[in-house]
């Protein structure tokens, strides 16, 4: 019967990044992944790096490849009444910034790196149950390439999103969940054409909001908002791009360019957390404790803070058998959590049409963006969260 010390179920960024931080650390972990490896490293998803995240990354040896072709931003623009405001992120959080680099770039690194270490992460491999996580000798019953297996660890963690067996394996009575729905979804395409912007655009349109990013010099990645219940199917090309022209509209001179476009995916907005993140030996982090809405650029990089926790609880639980980081990680990850929740609440409300507005509300969301736009206090305030808000 396998055992390990750690048993990791996903391997998307949270589960690769722990894996690869406790090998540094001298600890034995398995990787478990329900996916194949080709699905994962082309699972399109964030593409925004925090400054802590980057960090993370390069002082882990992980970051090479990043610091060669990821794109490093100093700002962001806010568009709105067909004007233009910058904000400018190290003159207003003391030099700190964020790196453009595609989530699918960062899954594929740190997969390089478990292979090139000798670590074991396992493909196409079901986690079918999370048993004994009561005790101190907790298991993953698995399915991997047509039979049933037990990995007997110390310490569970699961990595595995939403959707997973992780979160699910918490009573359900143990478990405090909030969330919200909004009432609009992101229309999200791929296009092969250079980017018509240096940083990324957020633009507030009385028709809906708007988000102009990218995914390398050549490759743009950009958002429209659409109802809930809208499909791809009634957004041909064309119309994709005159849409966006009209929401990005300033007075000036600026283009869109339009190209080929590769991928078109509808996402929907929704706030999730499930509280605790730990329960009895098994651990959440992620997507499988939490979800925010895109607009504040915070999924990947709450999951990475996540495991950074985690990481350093381990260590120390490893070396000395000292287990008060593991019984401070729930509290310490959720208040870092609840901060990123309220921005991007912030974010989406601020800059998102909602359909139930009043006259009264429109007016208030532009004066709110007005307010932002003449206050270096508010944009401050904006700047150190999207960059990644660090407590003292």
């Amino acid at each position: 019967m396998p055992r390990t010390t750690v048993g990791i179920i996903g391997a998307g960024p949270a589960g690769l990044l722990l894996s690869h931080l406790l090998h540094q650390q001298g600890i034995d972990n398995v990787v478990l992944e329900l996916r194949s490896r080709d699905y994962v490293e082309r699972r399109q998803r964030a593409g925004i790096l925090e400054q802590d995240t980057v960090d993370v990354l390069r002082e882990s040896g992980a970051g090479e490849r990043m610091d060669r072709q990821g794109l490093e931003h100093h700002g962001i623009e806010l568009r709105f009444d067909r004007r233009t405001h910058r904000i400018d992120f190290p003159s207003l959080t003391g030099g700190r910034s964020v790196m453009v680099y595609a989530q699918t770039e960062v899954v594929k690194d740190l997969i390089a790196r478990r292979q090139q270490d000798g670590g074991t992460v396992l493909f196409e491999a079901e986690a079918l149950s999370v048993d004994g996580i009561e005790t101190d000798r907790p298991s993953i019953r698995y399915r991997h390439e047509g039979a049933e297996h037990t990995l007997d660890c110390e310490i569970v963690v699961a990595c595995d999103g939403f959707h997973g067996i992780g979160r699910r394996s918490v009573p359900d009575d143990l478990l405090t969940v909030t969330e919200r729905t909004y009432p609009f979804s992101w229309l999200g395409i791929l296009a092969d054409v250079p980017p018509s912007c240096e940083e990324l655009i957020y633009a507030h349109h009385e028709r809906g909001f708007a988000l102009h990013s990218m995914r390398s010099p050549e490759v743009s990645r950009l958002y429209l908002q659409v109802a809930p219940d809208d499909s791809t199917d009634n957004w041909p090309d064309e119309r994709i791009w005159d849409e966006l022209e009209t929401r990005f509209a300033v007075d000036g001179d600026w283009t869109l360019r339009r190209g080929p476009i590769t991928e078109k995916s509808i996402t929907p907005m929704r706030s999730f957390v499930a509280e605790p993140m730990r329960h009895g030996r098994l651990f959440l982090a992620g997507d499988a404790a939490h979800i925010v809405p895109p607009t504040g650029a915070k999924g990947l990089n709450l999951a990475v803070a996540d495991v950074t926790l985690l990481a350093q609880a381990l260590t120390r639980y490893h070396a000395h058998r000292d287990e008060s980081l593991l019984d401070a990680y729930s509290e310490n990850a959720l208040r870092r959590v609840w901060r990123a929740e309220h921005f991007s609440y912030t974010m989406t409300t601020l800059l998102h049409s909602d359909p139930a507005d009043s006259d009264f509300d429109r007016a208030l969301r532009l004066s709110h963006l007005r307010y932002v736009a003449r206050s270096e206090a508010a944009s401050a305030s904006l700047a150190e969260n999207y960059v990644g808000f660090k407590e003292n």
